[in-house]
């Protein structure tokens, strides 16, 4: 790995910028996002910066940003960042937690009453990674106590104990539902990657601060469940769908989800501390970003998928963080500097195309015809600050080892 002059400017100038840019999204969210006449934080706000005061308030937005404040806080020290922290924390036990019957909500309205109380296990899994975070912050018992019992009603009601993994989602009264889906996208099938993906990463954050047997179990099983089901060997990518004895429902490639699952499954199997699988992992790890390159365009950007044999040239906002990192982590991994340049040259597009000059934050995507797509979030169910900040706090962590 080069050390000479140029190579360490290159770092200090990728570092500083996404010092900057952490600051700019969280300035946006604390700027924008306060909702200041029903508590918590406004559920939409359009591309323009145009609020819509009665949208529902969706449980994976506020669980992820009861993360990326407390992670930010965590990362800064900046006394800022928890008070946000708290309000979401307040707002989620509050309004988000179904005390009568475990779980949580997946959406409110505006006032902050119950609207659709599916339990969907992603808004599970991202409540109990966003509460582990909070507990790591503030030290709030409460919060942690919170992460473990959602941790419990995940293993009591939603694990498969006969061909394992997690089914999708239940009634609030965790009974079976005809609709499992997540969005209109999905394929409405009782197993999921990105189910499993994010129940990993929260299973990983809770182990890290509370390291019970039964999480430690949980975590070895999940990884098997990628290794033995979900990442397609053939191709080194993720297969996205599946019936309840796994059968493949799916033949989409994600390539978000790919150099996404190339990061977070290796970051599970360092916690975990086992010489074998942490090998294994690392050389799946690699793989999967290989794989993910080849949905890399000329200018940088990553495109979106692969659905029924067609390249979908759209480039969403996730989908570039989440290549920042796990090029990032491919190049710690082998020393290859063409994983860093791949990072580098995303972080370029990102920065030109994606940010958000004159409203702040960042644009849902590009579309295939080369603009920016059309009348999407800047603030919504799925539109947070998770992924973007993650990835300015990720990277920066691990570049300051290289310095």
């Amino acid at each position: 790995m080069k050390k000479d002059g140029q190579f360490q400017k290159q770092l200090t100038e990728f570092t500083e910028e996404l010092q900057c840019e952490l600051i700019d999204i969280l300035n946006y969210w604390i700027s924008h996002t306060l909702d200041f006449k029903y508590s918590g934080f406004v559920g939409r706000i359009d591309e323009n910066n145009h609020i819509d005061p009665f949208a529902p308030k969706g449980s994976v937005l506020n669980a992820r940003i009861l993360w990326t404040f407390s992670a930010a806080y965590n990362f800064t020290k900046n006394a800022q960042y928890l008070g946000i922290a708290d309000r979401a924390y307040q707002y989620i036990t509050v309004h988000f937690i179904d005390k009568e019957l475990g779980g949580v909500f997946w959406t409110v309205d505006y006032q902050g009453k119950p609207l659709d109380t599916k339990k969907q296990v992603y808004a599970i899994a991202f409540t109990i990674y966003g509460m582990a975070e909070y507990y790591k912050a503030s030290g709030n018992h409460e919060a942690l106590d919170t992460a473990i019992g959602l941790f419990r009603d995940l293993v009591k009601y939603a694990y498969d104990k006969s061909q394992y993994g997690y089914f999708e989602a239940f009634s609030r009264e965790w009974k079976p539902v005809d609709d499992l889906r997540l969005s209109t996208k999905d394929a409405n099938e009782s197993k999921s990657m990105n189910t499993h993906l994010h129940v990993l990463e929260a299973y990983t954050a809770l182990y890290q601060l509370w390291p019970d047997p039964e999480v430690r179990f949980q975590l070895g099983r999940l990884l098997s469940d990628f290794t033995d089901q979900i990442v397609n060997h053939e191709t080194s990518s993720l297969i996205l769908f599946f019936d309840d004895h796994w059968n493949r429902r799916s033949d989409t490639v994600s390539f978000g989800h790919d150099i996404e699952a190339s990061w977070l499954l290796l970051e599970t199997a360092e916690a975990l501390g086992d010489k074998e699988i942490l090998k294994n992992i690392r050389q799946l790890s690699v793989k999967m970003a290989i794989g993910a390159a080849k949905g890399l365009d000329n200018d940088g950007g990553m495109w979106y998928e692969i659905e029924d044999s067609r390249l979908v040239r759209e480039k969403h906002w996730w989908v570039q963080a989440e290549a920042m990192v796990g090029f990032i982590n491919a190049w710690q991994l082998t020393a290859e500097e063409k994983f860093l340049q791949y990072a580098l040259q995303n972080w370029k597009f990102i920065n030109s195309r994606i940010k958000d000059r004159k409203n702040g934050e960042w644009f849902w995507g590009i579309s295939e015809n080369n603009k920016t797509m059309p009348a999407q979030d800047k603030v919504g169910l799925w539109k947070c600050p998770y992924h973007n900040s993650r990835a300015c706090m990720e990277i920066i962590k691990r570049l300051a080892d290289q310095l």
